[in-house]
Formats: C-alpha cells, structure tokens, sequence
C-alpha cells in the first residue's frame, strides 16, 4: 500500500503529529510513504521513511496526481489549509479529480485520514 502524503504549510505540523499518532500501522512492511517536497522532508525529519517529489507548487501536486493515474498510490492524505491562497490551486484540483476518476481514497483533513486509517488497521 502506497500511500501520498501532502499538506499546505499551515498544516505541515498537523500532518507530522497525524503520522507520529498512527506510527505503528506506518511502520509495517506493506506501507510505503511518498509525499511532496516539503511535506516529506518535515516527515523526514520527525523519522519516517518517505520518497519525495518535487515540492506542491514546483509540480509535486502534479507528479502525485499522474502516479495515481497510473495506478502507483493507493490512498491520499492532502491536509489542505481552505483559509490560505495557494498559487498552485489548479494543481491542487488536478489531483483531486484525478483522485476522484480512478476511486483512490482521499483525505483533505484529519478527521477524514483517521477514518481511513482505521480502515487500513483491519486490512
């Protein structure tokens, strides 16, 4: 199971105590972390193994969107801040249509990421 991870910079620490709360389901074999630039260096950084890509605006958002397109991630967990500007939002929308048309899994706030944790508990 491959799972995306990115989150707008107001939500970088969210998404670092997200991930340090379910570390245990995290670190089993059968999960495997990709996440943007940034976000993955923040994860990195608090002791995860993660791949990275490019950081959102310099097209990360975009190599996500064309991994799940080509069936390489299997959920995704994108901690949006709605109360910012973001100069990559067309990107941004990319990837969640892109989410949507080939059914993958995703998360845009904690709430939601922990109901589909839960899920991967029982798998």
């Amino acid at each position: 199971m491959k799972i995306a991870i990115i989150a707008h910079d107001g939500k970088k620490a969210e998404m670092v105590s997200f991930l340090m709360k379910n570390l245990v389901l995290l670190q089993s074999e059968k999960i495997s972390l990709i996440a943007t630039g940034t976000t993955g260096k923040h994860v990195e950084d608090a002791g995860l193994k993660v791949e990275k890509v490019l950081s959102g605006p310099h097209g990360g958002d975009a190599q996500i969107a064309a991994k799940v397109a080509g069936k390489e991630i299997n959920m995704v967990i994108f901690f949006r801040d709605p109360m910012d500007k973001h100069p990559h939002e067309p990107d941004i929308m990319m990837l969640m249509r892109v989410c949507d048309v080939h059914n993958i899994p995703l998360a845009t706030n904690p709430a939601t990421a922990e109901l589909l944790f839960k899920g991967l508990k029982n798998i």
